[in-house]
């Protein structure tokens, strides 16, 4: 059925309306959501009804002149947007038939009101306000007054104005056995759907559910690798966005990004990461415009729950990634505090080019390696060139001084200052910024030696994004340096819900157990740590000590020697142990070499002192490890305070020499 030219404003189906000029459907009076272009598509079906409208005519209208060239994808996301507004099935439709590889065709009967001229679509933007309100749940009842055209409510089946189409009245004896028959069907169905809802949980209740979710890695759409950081960086961010919900429990990047790639059954992934639901989608990047479409599924019933498709200029995309939060919220019901409702609506614009290198830092941050580290540096520097109200990069930076700092042969009076500017001038921009929080904790923790001060950023950060788990690692670290170790490892714990697969999650648990004593605990949480990567360098150091500790000498220096060989195994972290080692076995030789090794390096760089005083204190010098001490504590090494608690330095604990140490790097109660 073609519309004259004299078009309609008001077409009726079912329980529906779609007002034609004002771009709004509605479902007994009330407005349903529904973005733009799902409704150019019911407006186009509407004035073909019984016809057949092809996917091409549907390219040409909605997309007449687009760069991005992956219609069917979007084609197919808008129809499934149209379909859920309107409660229809593809395999038994009620209005939108699917005709495969051709097109689509209306088939429920429709009433049109004549309106005051041809059909119109709201214009680009003008159904923002809707897109962002709730979907409206409706209760089941007697039919509602509808307005009529000049928008007086009217009796469902009046003609106000006097031009409602309607099928001729057919003889009052098949009308009255239709009328059987059709409750007697309805019956049937009632019958049945009441059964279903009694036999399984109901689609609309599931939601209610969710408290917890993984975002898998979004789908790079473009094919090119060199896009790939930016696929990367969009899903961090989204994390990092919908982690700063306090009733939801977000997995993070790490755990996540181990199902790149992968074709696992999302109930397994959903159990393997104790979700609830989870995130897939995909991203888009073209010239100035960026797309992003997400599906949240129930995890363990792999049912799609929602899904959306959002495409915005490039310099909105943080409003972009908060919207998708917004609405991923407003779908799981998740009740967001007042200052996460905010939060979720502040976004500023930002510089396309800044936010590119901001993704490019995160990208190679994310390697922790001595040169990714310091590539980071130099894209978040760019970052913030571009952009100079921009935090997200200041943060970045100050996370990157930390790092190098603390992992790598750099003077900390040099590196750390670095880091607490960067962290003040993001918090100075932003300072709900919980990523700067804690980046400004580390470094009070490590170079200022402000136990108090570092504490009060970890916790002010877990308070602003309690599923940022480096704020829940860093701040156990601390509390283990201060000797509370139950505390330290509710921390860990709490950091291992949001990355239950990562490995410095599951390493630094292994560590806090060593330094409490608990040695037979600590091995068992290592070797875990190994079956998740064999090689990994981290857990074999710390099973090495753990076993040097327990009397078992042999096996700790053959796991200290498989250490060295591991990649990164020659760092400042690990070398003085194997010392160490050899020292505990008899082998002084070996021992002094390593500490002769590690002390040229001191001419050249920074050794980390407090780490060579290991070596002397296994060899049974104690003057010599109290002067390198010594000289940790007047360079500011990172790794003074947490010596402290070190169980390799118990022989010199009731030194005087040590306990001053201990008085003067820790503040009084």
């Amino acid at each position: 059925m073609k519309y004259p030219e004299a078009s309609p404003r008001i077409v009726r189906f079912g329980a529906f309306e779609a007002d034609l000029r004002a771009g709004q459907l509605r479902k007994n009076g009330l407005k349903v959501k529904l973005q733009d272009q799902p409704f150019q598509i019911l407006v186009m079906l509407l004035e073909h009804a019984g016809e057949v409208v092809t996917r091409d005519e549907l390219y040409r209208t909605l997309w007449p002149a687009d760069t991005f060239t992956d219609f069917d994808h979007r084609l197919n996301n808008a129809i499934n947007r149209l379909r859920q507004a309107l409660c229809d099935s593809a395999d038994k439709p009620r209005y939108i038939e699917t005709l495969p590889r051709r097109g689509y065709r209306f088939i429920a009967p429709v009433d049109v009101g004549a309106g005051l001229g041809p059909p119109g679509i709201a214009p680009e933007g003008q159904l923002t306000a809707s897109e962002t309100t709730a979907p409206q749940e409706h209760a089941q009842g007697v039919p509602q007054p509808r307005p009529g055209g000049d928008g007086r409510a009217v009796a469902r089946d009046a003609d106000p104005m006097g031009t409602v189409r309607k099928l001729p009245r057919p003889s009052s004896w098949p009308l009255g056995l239709a009328a059987m028959l059709a409750i007697l069907l309805a019956g049937i169905a009632v019958g049945w759907f009441v059964w279903q809802r009694a036999r399984r949980p109901s689609a609309q209740a599931a939601p209610d559910r969710i408290s917890s979710l993984a975002v898998l890695p979004l789908e790079n759409l473009s094919r090119d690798p060199e896009q790939e950081y930016f696929a990367d960086g969009m899903t961090d961010v989204l994390i990092a966005t919908l982690a700063k919900l306090s009733a939801l429990r977000v997995i993070s990047r790490t755990s996540a990004m181990q199902y790149k790639g992968t074709k696992k059954p999302l109930p397994h992934i959903g159990q393997e990461l104790n979700v609830d639901a989870v995130v897939e989608g995909t991203v888009l990047r073209s010239g100035s415009r960026v797309r992003i479409s997400i599906k949240l599924v129930q995890a363990a019933e792999d049912r799609h729950l929602w899904a959306e498709t959002y495409e915005r200029d490039l310099r909105d995309v943080l409003a972009l990634q908060e919207e998708v939060a917004h609405d991923m919220a407003s779908r799981i019901r998740v009740k967001l505090t007042p200052r996460e409702r905010a939060g979720l609506l502040s976004a500023r614009p930002v510089n396309p080019e800044a936010h590119e290198d901001y993704l490019r830092g995160v990208y190679f941050w994310n390697q922790r390696t001595e040169q990714g580290l310091k590539k980071s540096i130099e894209y978040f520097d760019h970052a913030a060139e571009r952009d100079s109200g921009y935090a997200l990069p200041y943060a970045g930076l100050a996370n990157s001084h930390n790092s190098l700092g603390v992992h790598w042969h750099f003077v900390p009076r040099e590196i750390f200052p670095k880091a607490r500017a960067a962290a003040l001038k993001a918090l100075a921009l932003d300072d709900t910024l919980g990523e700067a929080h804690a980046a400004l904790g580390l470094y009070k923790a490590v170079y200022e030696w402000d136990p108090r001060g570092a504490d009060r950023e970890f916790r002010r950060a877990i308070e602003l994004n309690p599923g940022y788990p480096w704020a829940h690692v860093w701040r156990g670290e601390l509390l283990s340096s201060m000797e509370r170790h139950t505390e330290a490892l509710a921390e860990l714990d709490r950091a291992r819900e949001l990355d239950p697969t990562s490995l410095n999650v599951s390493d630094q648990r292994g560590y806090v157990l060593y330094k409490a004593r608990r040695y037979d605990e600590a091995i068992e949480q290592i070797r875990k740590t190994l079956e998740l990567e064999p090689r990994f360098a981290h857990a074999h150091c710390w099973l090495g000590k753990a076993y040097l500790q327990k009397g078992m000498l042999q096996e700790g220096l053959a796991e200290l020697e498989e250490t060295a060989s591991l990649p990164g195994g020659d760092s400042p972290l690990f070398t003085p142990w194997l010392g160490y080692a050899y020292a505990r076995c008899g082998k002084r030789v070996e021992a002094l070499k390593i500490a002769d090794r590690l002390k040229a390096q001191e001419q050249k760089s920074f050794a980390y002192p407090s780490r060579i005083a290991v070596i002397y204190c296994g060899i049974g010098q104690k003057d010599q490890a109290l002067a390198w001490l010594e000289r940790g504590y007047q360079e500011r090494d990172p790794a003074f305070l947490p010596m402290l608690v070190e169980p390799a330095f118990d022989p010199l604990r009731s030194d005087a020499h040590f306990q001053d140490f201990v008085r003067r790097s820790r503040p009084p109660p």
